[in-house]
């Protein structure tokens, strides 16, 4: 089975990484080409179940309320995830007794200048392609989705002549699929290769130092999943350890990559088998890749309490409120972008003015790993989101989900 073999990957990698660490260099090109070999049909994937989802939906006012319960929902959780990272760092307290003396902060300044760079404006306008040949050549989502919705509504609009075309993007998605299963055959090598990379290039012996945030970021985490998520599941009734169950492989692999883009077309092709509706799977797990990042949201707001404690710099709870309103706005600026997460961290310390942007470079030698932590629950919190919201609009085949997922008969 794959999730087994998934598992022996990443612990040979964690192997290979330790006692051979300057196999490092070629693990992260294996890592990066099986990662590549996904992004390079993220795009049409995302753009040909839109299309199909968005014309047969057919009701255009649908269409907009379902992508406004999806953005007020992801608003909700978002919020929910800062405030329980923002408890817990005051709570625990990771920073105290770090000594931030001697830290490189050369590579925190490259981020604190691309930091510079981001606008709320300009990032709402970029949504909007100039260029859809370019949005789709470098994988941008956000593009990508206003372009399938503006294409799915005029396919809509053509009457009875967009069957014949509709036949072709139906064929077209099952070919894309097709392809996407061959490529997940090859899971278990960049599983490995991404693992023995992280332990190959940083050693364990860089979490001693930040050990206590990494705890930290891991409990809050999983208090998030465990706690809020699956409160939000019950809510909604169904179970979240059996919709976990049913992503296991996406979530394994996902630990070995550190990276949640590495199975979102697995995501969205097993939410469909499901019972989700196409249209509310193309238009949510795109959408949550991009504004319902609840791993990344906790980690921002651990790491600006964490670098404030280390450089001793008290933060008042009003300045802390300021913070998680700044932090909603630049968590999105940054989405997609490379380095995003560091970027929105330097963009958020840069507004505040009040703890140093130079305190970025405490976190760049064990950011990696944390990055499974992040990437795993934004993959879990966007799976919930869409059958939340297929829920909520009825568009959820339930004899189906409870068979697959819940394993009724």
């Amino acid at each position: 089975m794959l999730y087994v073999q998934v598992l022996i990957g990443i612990t040979a990698g964690v192997a290979v990484g330790y006692f051979f660490p300057e196999f490092s260099p070629t693990a992260k090109l294996l890592s990066d080409t099986f990662i590549n070999m996904i992004k390079m049909v993220i795009a049409p994937i995302i753009f040909v179940t839109m299309v199909l989802g968005i014309s047969g939906m057919g009701d255009f006012k649908k269409v907009g309320r379902v992508g406004g319960k999806g953005l007020l929902y992801f608003e909700i959780v978002t919020t929910l995830a800062l405030a329980i990272g923002l408890i817990v760092a005051n709570l625990v307290q990771p920073g105290r007794g770090v000594q931030p003396e001697g830290t490189d902060s050369s590579v925190a300044a490259q981020y604190a200048e691309k930091a510079k760079e981001l606008n709320w404006g300009e990032f709402f306008s970029h949504i909007v392609p100039s260029n859809v040949f370019k949005a789709f050549a470098d994988g941008d989502i956000l593009q990508i989705l206003f372009f399938s919705i503006l294409f799915g509504i005029g396919i809509s609009r053509m009457g009875p002549s967009k069957e014949s075309l509709l036949g072709v993007f139906d064929t077209i998605s099952k070919a894309l699929f097709s392809m996407m299963k061959l490529i997940m055959k090859l899971a278990p090598i960049g599983a490995f290769a991404g693992m023995a990379y992280t332990i190959g290039k940083f050693g364990f012996g860089a979490l001693a130092p930040l050990g206590k945030l990494m705890m930290c970021v891991y409990l809050t985490m999983a208090i998030f999943i465990f706690v809020v998520l699956n409160l939000i599941a019950r809510g909604f009734g169904f179970s979240l350890w059996k919709l976990l169950v049913y992503i296991k492989n996406e979530i394994l692999i996902v630990l070995g990559t550190s990276s949640s883009e590495s199975v979102l077309p697995n995501v969205m092709e097993k939410l469909e088998l499901a019972g989700c509706k196409k249209s509310v799977v193309g238009l949510i797990i795109p959408t949550g890749y991009s504004f319902n990042l609840d791993g990344t949201t906790i980690y921002l707001s651990m790491a600006v309490i964490f670098i404030a404690q280390a450089f001793q710099v008290p933060l008042s709870w009003g300045q802390q409120l300021t913070m998680m309103g700044v932090l909603m706005v630049t968590s999105k600026g940054a989405a997609g972008v490379t380095g995003g997460g560091f970027i929105t961290l330097a963009s958020t310390l840069s507004a505040m003015q009040v703890i140093p942007v130079e305190g970025l470079a405490l976190l760049i030698g064990v950011d990696r790993f944390m990055s499974e932590a992040r990437s795993i629950t934004n993959l879990i919190g966007n799976t919930v989101a869409t059958v939340i919201i297929a829920k909520s609009e009825n568009e959820i085949d339930l004899a189906v989900y409870q068979k697959l997922v819940e394993k009724k008969p």
